[in-house]
């Protein structure tokens, strides 16, 4: 590692060059000790000398070096500093090591001077160790510097430089919009609060004015222009008609009823009041129709697809009660739907009612020429038209109002089917139409991709049809030619059915062991588990018995099945196991005694040879 000759130190205040009077090795400044002594500013002062400082002249100059140090570029304030205090040599022979903290920094001072070679942080501990140093002592090592102006001087750069950072962005400017809507709304307000106090108070002198003009604005003029009811004559008719859009009969109305007019008499002073009290009405409603002419511009610039479809007011207050036009664009449809009726939708939750089916959006014309039926299906088809809107406005670099214009037709399309019946385009041909018309356009800033468009339907179908027509192709081959293409469906079936017949020999063999019968299981236990066969079955063969045990046989066979399903599991060998030997002693008893009592019930149940032939004959006769 080469010894590092200067020392770059670029503060709030200005620029600093040190020379590296002793230089510790990397291995040493591992040590405790050495770490210490750079935080003593007596020992650290014998590491580092000053060559110079120069501060920077004014805030602005501060600015514009931060400026181009942060975009890696040297300034001419520094190149010059630089020049003037380090050694000049031709790099041949030898080179200037400079430690620098910042690494494009250094590049650049590199490529600029031949002479010099520039370490970093990230490239030399050594120079990482005396740059915190230096930054620890800074406003002792510094010449000129009392205590606290570092630190103001790094404030005041941090301000400006966030400030400069922050920059204003057209397109995403939002915030406008929900200040400019906000005042709107007030402004109304307040017009029309003070419109009804001039048409009360003029109205005294006046009241015929009142059914000859209407707009608020226009009114405030009018009394502005008119004044006392008598100074107005057929002279001033050209006059009274500027205030009015130039609009003579209506001019000549005013006139007319002035001269027949019923009101009272006012005074100078009280016409003063009413003049200076419409003069405000006046110049508010003038500065309402400015404001509402800037937010249209506005509304063009940062959501013109979503302006397209609900126009400036709506799509407006949409953003303003959403927070911002990314707010409003993460909803979704159903959310942008009762957008503005959030206290309806939580008194219908708490009662169980009906829920809204708009909010904001219910000021749109199309909720408004809908039918009673289907006001609830367009708002839906609004609200998710609203959404894809906002999207492509929030997420657009250059938002177009190509896609409103489509989104609106859409709109108009399904207001005509539903009262007529005419069935409307399909999304995706609409969708296609408006990336038509973009392209169409040589706007080359939309950068859209175009590879990423969805193919045409037409050519879907083609390629449909080659592939179905493919595959009848290789159909015929292979019945012609006899030959079996195992696919994936049959091997699996085939795998299935082999895995189901093991199972089934598996259970067959569990049934035969099971099956066995044990010596220390007792006669009643085995019946109940389906080993041992019914009494009926054990009788001895005769006529009477093989048709009573036949008839036992079907009248019980699903009973006897189920029992035997049941208690299969229940009375194994293992069950006789932890018997004890007491309770085997009884069970063999007991069988034995069973076995007497039924050999004794056959025995009576047997009819002799003679008494059968007997009875055989009498029925014969």
């Amino acid at each position: 590692m080469a010894n590092i000759n200067y020392l770059l130190y670029e503060s709030a205040a200005g620029y600093a060059v040190f020379e590296v009077v002793n230089q510790a090795d990397s291995v040493g400044l591992q040590l405790k000790e050495v770490q210490n002594s750079l935080q003593n500013l007596a020992t650290f002062s014998k590491h580092v000398k000053l060559v110079n400082f120069t501060p920077y002249r004014n805030a602005a100059e501060t600015l514009e070096n931060v400026n181009l140090i942060s975009e890696g570029i040297m300034p001419d304030y520094l190149k010059s500093i630089l020049e003037l205090n380090l050694p000049q040599t031709s790099g041949k022979k030898s080179k200037i090591v400079l430690g620098v903290q910042d690494k494009k920094l250094a590049g650049e001072i590199s490529s600029t001077f031949s002479g010099v070679e520039c370490e970093t942080n990230e490239t030399s501990e050594v120079v990482a160790d005396l740059l915190r140093g230096i930054r620890v002592h800074a406003e002792k090592l510094l010449k000129g510097l009392q205590d606290g102006d570092l630190g103001r001087a790094q404030l005041g750069m941090g301000h400006a430089y966030s400030r400069a950072k922050v920059k204003f962005s057209v397109h995403k400017n939002d915030n406008h919009i929900i200040q400019a809507i906000a005042t709107l709304d007030a402004l109304d307000k307040g017009i029309n609060q003070g419109s009804m106090r001039v048409r009360e108070w003029y109205g005294w002198h006046f009241p015929e004015l009142v059914k000859i003009v209407s707009d608020n604005g226009t009114y405030a003029k009018l009394v502005l222009a008119i004044g006392h009811k008598k100074t107005l004559s057929d002279d001033r008719l050209h006059e009274i008609a500027a205030v009015i859009d130039d609009d003579g009969e209506k001019a000549q109305d005013i006139i007319n009823a002035a001269k027949i007019s019923m009101g009272l008499d006012i005074t100078e002073a009280d016409m003063i009041m009413v003049k200076s009290f419409a003069t405000s009405v006046s110049k508010m409603a003038d500065y309402r129709k400015s404001l509402s002419n800037s937010l249209d511009a506005k509304m063009g610039q940062v959501a013109p697809n979503l302006q397209c479809i609900l126009g400036t007011p709506v799509a407006a207050r949409l953003i303003s009660h959403a927070g911002s036009l990314t707010n409003l664009a993460k909803y979704p449809a159903s959310t942008l739907q009762i957008l503005g009726a959030e206290k309806a939708l939580f008194r219908a939750l708490k009662t169980k009612g009906a829920t809204p089916k708009y909010g904001l959006i219910y000021q749109s014309s199309f909720i408004g020429r809908a039918g009673p039926k289907v006001k609830g299906r367009i708002s839906r088809y609004l609200a998710n038209k609203c959404s894809m809107a906002s999207r492509i406005d929030n997420f657009s670099e250059h938002p177009s109002a190509r896609f409103g214009e489509v989104l609106r037709q859409q709109l108009e399309d399904r207001l005509e089917f539903y009262a007529t019946g005419k069935k409307p385009i399909k999304n995706e041909e609409a969708m296609s139409n408006a990336m038509k018309a973009i392209l169409g356009d040589g706007n080359d800033d939309l950068a859209i991709d175009t590879e990423m468009i969805d193919a045409h339907p037409a050519q879907e179908a083609e390629e449909g049809k080659k592939s179905k027509k493919d595959k009848k192709d290789k159909k015929r081959k292979s019945d012609a030619m006899d030959i079996d293409e195992p696919t994936e469906k049959s091997e699996k079936k085939d795998k299935k059915k082999r895995k189901s017949e093991a199972d089934g020999d598996k259970k067959e063999k569990k049934k035969k062991k099971d099956k066995k019968p044990s010596a220390l299981v007792s006669r009643g236990q085995k019946r109940k588990a389906g080993i041992l066969d019914s009494p009926e079955r054990q009788l001895d063969s005769g006529p009477g018995s093989a048709v009573k045990a036949a008839d036992v046989k079907a009248q019980k066979p699903e009973r006897q099945d189920k029992k035997a399903k049941k208690t299969k599991a229940q009375y194994t060998p293992a069950l006789t196991q932890s018997l004890t030997h007491k309770k085997i002693l009884d069970a063999q008893k007991w069988l034995l005694k069973g076995q007497k009592q039924r050999e004794e019930r056959a025995k009576a149940r047997v009819v002799p040879p003679e008494k059968q032939a007997k009875r055989g004959g009498n029925g014969g006769s």
